[in-house]
């Protein structure tokens, strides 16, 4: 074990973001050149390093959704039963996408009412009608407006549907949409059954959004944070988001570790793994678990986090990400690592990229944003 006091005499410096800057170099490029796109995960890059932290003051759909649009990446809250934070990732999905697949629908038995109660909770303006899995009609804010809330859907609906079959590509949804001046286009196979729907808000949105951080199928990227020993909310999430993140305050534990190799036979999303603040932290995980995608590197140092007051444990950011790197260089793994907690600002996510991160995740910074959950309140 060693004595304490020869443990402190060679103690090395943990640094943090206020004790270093970066001597300027000769600049070779223009600040409008720089690339400052990145990989978050193996699998998925972003067109900006940034993720909003998986904290409830922090990153709902709404925040998810703004964070995809601008090319980062949000990760959404646990804090909440599987139902809501799996609700939250299908309305990122749903957001913006050439084909949604995950189509809101009513049954033309149901009353306009219902009908209304439906586009009002999904904050939307139409529903496709289905019978079985066949589309029998489409429904709109139009074809509500006055109708009596007792009517049947079938009563109101518009039968004669505009339809698209599956291998449509954007330029011809957009020609159809123009022509029949419609804003939905359902998406049918050749028995009539509903696959998809490709509205005009979405098209207009991927036009809005050049530089939104999108999955193979054009919908936004989509985070979730997980429990490792949460397999079950896992893979209720993982058929929904392209990425899960495990949500632990110290990750190099024996149980955790174990929990995690389980967990990862059992998804296909990308796993992020933390937090890890050291060089043996960094090892033990690379060498233990078969398929990380990503790490979540920096232990205590969040804006509103006491962990490193109260316990005296923690590894400060810009430490972590220093010597979760060298780990990587040295076993040659490549793996993206993320910096989480204390970022101030602009000049502190530099400082962790120039440290080795990838990427940088924050709360504190995204708190402050409309889109973040919580009560606006005028003072004065």
């Amino acid at each position: 074990m060693g004595k304490f006091s020869e443990k402190l005499s060679r103690a090395g410096v943990a640094i943090t973001f206020r004790d270093v800057i970066l001597l300027p170099g000769l600049a070779e490029v223009e600040p409008s050149e720089v690339d400052i796109s990145t990989r978050v995960s193996k699998n998925y890059r972003l067109n900006i390093p940034f993720v909003s932290s998986p904290m409830d003051t922090v990153t709902e759909s709404e925040m998810a959704i703004a964070m995809a649009r601008e090319g980062g990446l949000g990760v959404l809250h646990r804090n909440c039963s599987v139902e809501e934070q799996v609700e939250m990732a299908k309305r990122v999905k749903r957001a913006e996408a050439l084909i949604i697949r995950d189509v809101v629908t009513v049954s033309p038995d149901q009353t306009v009412a219902e009908a209304v109660e439906i586009m009002k909770s999904h904050q939307i303006s139409g529903l496709p009608v289905v019978e079985g899995k066949k589309l029998v009609g489409i429904i709109t804010g139009r074809d509500v407006r006055f109708a009596d809330g007792n009517l049947k859907v079938r009563e109101v609906m518009t039968k004669n549907v505009i339809t698209a079959s599956e291998d449509i590509d954007i330029e011809r949804a957009k020609e159809i949409l123009h022509r029949y001046r419609i804003e939905k286009l359902p998406i049918v196979s050749e028995t009539g059954e509903l696959k998809g729907l490709i509205t005009f808000k979405d098209i207009s949105l991927r036009g809005k959004y050049p530089n939104a951080a999108r999955d193979e199928e054009g919908q936004l990227l989509c985070a979730a944070a997980i429990s490792p020993f949460d397999i079950e909310r896992a893979k209720k999430l993982d058929k929904y988001v392209d990425i899960l993140v495990t949500d632990v305050a110290h990750f190099h534990n024996v149980r955790v570790i174990q929990a995690t190799k389980r967990l990862i036979s059992e998804i296909n999303a990308d796993l992020i793994v933390g937090n890890i603040g050291t060089y043996e932290a960094a090892v033990d995980v690379i060498t233990s678990i078969e398929g990380v995608a990503g790490l979540r590197v920096g232990v205590g140092s969040g804006s509103i986090c006491v962990t490193s007051e109260v316990t005296k444990a923690g590894a400060p950011t810009l430490f972590a990400v220093s010597q979760v790197a060298d780990a990587l260089a040295d076993y040659g793994c490549d793996i993206p690592i993320i910096a989480d907690g204390g970022m101030r600002g602009p000049g502190d996510a530099a400082l962790a990229l120039a440290a080795g991160a990838s990427a940088v995740m924050a709360g504190n910074l995204f708190a402050r944003c409309k889109e973040a959950p919580g009560t606006l309140m005028a003072i004065g």
